[in-house]
């Protein structure tokens, strides 16, 4: 159902909380349009997915637009950035290419918590300027345009500023919980056994908060220990920035196989088999939680409204 392909891992910010732009991989070389449109054409075996296409900083790559265009023959694509190197034109070049839907992060509701912790001056500006030029840019009723959070260890009281900063620029607010996957470390853990009752006290009062409230309610669980499980190489898979295919983007270093030189059947098959080995319950990121969430009937059914009936543009009032 769900596909994250890592377009590239060149990043220009310095997270304290994601060492991707610190990662070999960003000297990898990089997919193709060409490889890219292909590679699309053989998932399109599998039928139409939801491909996540991110990073590492997607929009450093200047042939995005090209990328969109192909995916969005066969399947619905979605791109992830910080905000960084987004002009008018080509937020407009992305929506006309067919892109379904784009999130901005964006964790602290003020410029300078923003900066110090992207590590880079200026950063928020350049995110919430993306975010407008997203907003206008839609070409279709139908395409998203979404503030993502990562909650950390001290920005769970900044989310309603957040959600109405979404909101004045008709977009919606999604977030997902820090996981130490990506650094090791427990730095930026949230501690305080609150997180589930006051997001979802948030979502009741905000219609453009869009995270399902049933993953919502597991946040306390997977800063606790961790919600078991995990689909990975079942509901959702990772494409590397060379092609290479592993369950998740955390285990690209054990990949199953690679999308240019092996059939998709047996790259189906192998990673239902890594599948089985796997009882990581580290993370509740959204790529998981969010797409485990389409596989539970009561789930399911409080996302089907903003998955199939709400236009991309959310209420622009609360509830």
């Amino acid at each position: 159902m769900w596909c994250a392909w890592q377009v590239t891992y060149r990043c220009e910010m310095r997270c304290g909380f994601c060492n991707y732009w610190n990662d070999p991989a960003g000297k990898l070389p990089e997919q193709s349009v060409a490889e890219i449109a292909e590679g699309s054409r053989q998932l399109a075996r599998l039928g139409s997915l939801f491909i996540s296409m991110a990073g590492g900083e997607p929009m450093l790559r200047e042939d995005l637009p090209e990328i969109v265009r192909e995916v969005a023959r066969w399947h619905l694509p979605f791109i992830t950035t910080n905000g960084s190197n987004v002009t008018a034109q080509n937020a407009k070049e992305l929506m006309q290419a067919g892109l379904w839907g784009v999130s901005v992060s964006i964790d602290y509701a003020s410029a300078e918590k923003h900066d110090r912790r992207r590590g880079k001056r200026g950063c928020f500006d350049q995110a919430v300027r993306a975010l407008s030029y997203f907003s206008k840019a839609r070409v279709h009723r139908w395409q998203r345009v979404n503030v993502m959070t990562v909650l950390l260890h001290d920005n769970l009281q900044e989310v309603e500023e957040l959600i109405k900063l979404a909101r004045a620029h008709e977009a919606y607010l999604m977030i997902q919980p820090y996981g130490k996957l990506k650094t090791g470390s427990d730095r930026f853990h949230h501690r305080e056994q609150d997180a589930s009752e006051h997001l979802l006290m948030l979502k009741s009062r905000n219609h453009n908060f869009l995270s399902n409230p049933v993953f919502l309610s597991r946040f306390d669980q997977a800063l606790d220990g961790g919600v078991p499980g995990c689909r990975a190489g079942q509901a959702f898979f990772n494409i590397d920035s060379t092609g290479d295919v592993s369950i998740c983007v955390e285990n690209r270093g054990r990949p199953v196989g690679n999308l240019y030189r092996d059939r998709i059947q047996n790259i189906i098959r192998d990673l239902r088999l890594a599948s089985r080995a796997n009882s990581c319950q580290s993370c509740w990121y959204n790529c998981r939680g969010e797409t485990e969430m389409l596989y539970r009937p009561w789930a399911l059914l409080k996302s089907l409204p903003t998955l199939f009936f709400d236009t991309g543009r959310p209420p622009t009032s609360k509830s």
